[in-house]
């Protein structure tokens, strides 16, 4: 979240904790999808297109 701030909005429009939890360092996005019964598949995609558009915006900054 930190590297692909995008991301943060993902999960908070899925209503998952992940964003401040103390565990969530620890936590790989499969842990998340199974801890939050979410498919992993649309998750995944998700949070891929989030960061795409962070790397979008960086390589733009350059």
């Amino acid at each position: 979240m930190s590297k692909w701030p995008s991301t943060i909005r993902v999960f908070l429009d899925r209503r998952m904790h992940c964003v401040g939890c103390p565990i969530a360092p620890f936590h790989t996005l499969v842990d998340a999808a199974e801890e939050h019964a979410l498919l992993l598949a649309g998750l995944a995609a998700d949070i891929e297109r989030a960061r795409l558009r962070d790397s979008q915006v960086s390589a733009r900054h350059r």
